[in-house]
């Protein structure tokens, strides 16, 4: 489908449509939401070096993504943010300049990226707390967005991140609401930003309820499945094993799983499961009216719609204040989840 087509099935003139994918300012949000939509739904992408010539931009947006044991982002669920992303930007002819860089290459790569103007913007993935690329971003002048948060500061730069804490406190209360005294938190890496955040939700929970939490059932790692395997081996071997476990991510409710039934022991009567789950399109948790785990679910590919959507909004209005989005997990109860045993 070519711009003279995509006008007429709009029933717009070719200008307007093209003024709408270019970001002028003169074309209404909602006219540029119809024409952005119908671009996707039918396959139209403009020439981005024709593009490029004609406003003067680079029509590029740039992801950095960061390849140590430390960050989580170079997983399965990056995958599908970018698939997001990718269906925005695309359909305002941007295309995605991907770097897969050493943690100390990290500050070269973003400066050369903006210092010879491959991008337009940028989006940040997998922020620690603390994260001192906020700054370093901030200095070079490209708009950019952070998927996620930094504790600090969270009011002067854009991001998009979901309630983690929040997340967390309210499938740790539908754990205690069904009698579960001791409880397993099998968490992400803690420097990152959204693992800090969902400790901190998951022990509120029991310090509003004068309820203690165990160190010993607290664990850290990378999120596969052979560590919820792994940890949940070692710690039903303990003398007062957990009866539940909350897990950040599906894969390594996975493995909590085989370690219960290896044991011969079933999930949502011997030992309960509550889990985070990305709705990853490859993995899904069952299906959207039988789900296998109880969970606290938030799309990332819907993250990473957003995020493209609000790098765009301030590409196009340069000087505009930061945007900050949050959103809320949706707790879907499934099968994983019981009462506590002697409850």
């Amino acid at each position: 489908m070519n711009l003279k087509d995509l006008a007429a099935s709009l029933g717009l003139s070719q200008t307007t449509v093209s003024r709408a994918l270019n970001g002028y300012p003169e074309v209404s949000e909602a006219t540029r939401k119809r024409v952005t939509e119908a671009a996707i739904k039918y396959g139209y992408r403009p020439d981005s070096r024709a593009r490029s010539l004609a406003t003067g931009k680079a029509m590029a947006v740039g992801l950095v993504i960061p390849m140590t044991s430390s960050h989580e982002m170079v997983n399965p669920v990056f995958a599908d943010f970018v698939a997001g992303a990718g269906e925005t930007l695309s359909g305002r002819g941007y295309d995605i300049v991907l770097s897969l860089v050493s943690e100390a290459d990290q500050t070269a790569v973003y400066r050369a990226l903006a210092t010879k103007g491959r991008v337009d913007g940028l989006i940040m993935q997998a922020p620690l707390t603390g994260d001192e690329r906020i700054s370093m971003l901030k200095k070079l002048g490209l708009p950019f967005v952070v998927h996620g948060r930094v504790s600090d500061h969270d009011d002067q730069y854009s991001w998009m991140d979901m309630d983690n804490s929040h997340a967390f406190h309210r499938a740790t209360d539908h754990l205690l609401d069904l009698g579960h005294k001791r409880i397993a938190l099998l968490n992400g890496i803690e420097a990152m930003d959204f693992a800090h955040r969902r400790r901190d939700g998951f022990i509120d929970a029991h310090s509003e309820r004068g309820l203690p939490v165990f160190p010993e059932l607290m664990a850290s790692e990378a999120m596969t499945e052979v560590y919820g395997f792994n940890t949940t081996n070692r710690m039903l071997s303990m003398p007062a094993p957990p009866t539940a476990f909350l897990t950040s991510s599906l894969l390594v409710a996975m493995g909590v799983r085989r370690a219960i039934e290896s044991r011969g022991l079933r999930m949502g009567q011997d030992i309960s499961i509550v889990t985070h789950d990305d709705a990853l399109s490859y993995l899904p948790n069952g299906t959207e009216d039988v789900p296998i785990f109880t969970a606290t679910r938030s799309p990332v590919r819907k993250a990473g719609h957003i995020c493209a959507e609000m790098l765009m909004k301030l590409i196009d209005t340069p000087g505009s204040d930061p945007i900050r989005t949050k959103l809320e997990a949706t707790l879907t109860l499934g099968p994983s989840s019981g009462p506590a045993p002697n409850s």
